[in-house]
């Protein structure tokens, strides 16, 4: 598979909220950064996180431009609130393995109506 034919199917997988094929899309020690978080590293944490993220907010991903480069993969998103970012995705042997994300935290938040934490508490 190309990267972008990987990057469709995780899309797939992630607007049916399918944790167990998204997961298995990447590879067992594959890093998932999303800035505006600490990264998660190996399949079995990102499982877990995609497990936690589906259960705590609806979210779904609206691509608005697919572009490859070599073994790059990336996305510019939207969501049905227009909530905006990008992924950069590194595809080897037709699996992830390393994802950064950009998008506002804050507004993700408030969208959903989840909790913000507050960064002056120790």
């Amino acid at each position: 598979m190309t990267p972008k034919e990987v990057l469709e199917k995780w899309i797939d997988a992630f607007n049916r909220t399918d944790v167990e094929t998204i997961s298995n899309l990447y590879a067992d020690n594959a890093t998932n950064h999303q800035v505006a978080n600490k990264p998660v590293i190996g399949r079995d944490a990102i499982r877990q996180m995609f497990e936690q993220e589906f259960a705590n907010a609806e979210m779904i991903c609206i691509p608005e431009n697919i572009f490859q480069d070599g073994d790059w993969a990336i996305l510019e998103w939207k969501d049905p609130n227009g909530l905006r970012g990008c992924g950069f995705f590194k595809i080897e042997n037709d699996l992830i393995v390393f994802q950064r994300g950009y998008w506002d935290k804050l507004s993700f938040l408030r969208l959903h109506n989840l909790p913000i934490p507050d960064n002056n508490a120790e």
